[in-house]
């Protein structure tokens, strides 16, 4: 017997559910704005790389 025909499986409505508040959950995630420490990091990513291919 195949091990995955084991394994329990959600109908497609359970998994619609999950879909519809995974995606709520993430939407109003992507509406907060970008924490000040995550742009500082992108900034200083960006500098750096930009004073890297200044060099060569």
């Amino acid at each position: 017997m195949d091990a995955s025909a084991a394994l329990p499986r959600l109908d497609r409505d359970a998994q619609a559910r999950i879909g519809e508040q995974l995606r709520a959950m993430y939407d109003e995630l992507l509406q907060q704005p970008v924490p000040v420490r995550f742009v500082e990091l992108l900034k200083d990513l960006d500098k750096t790389e930009k004073d890297t291919m200044d060099d060569d």
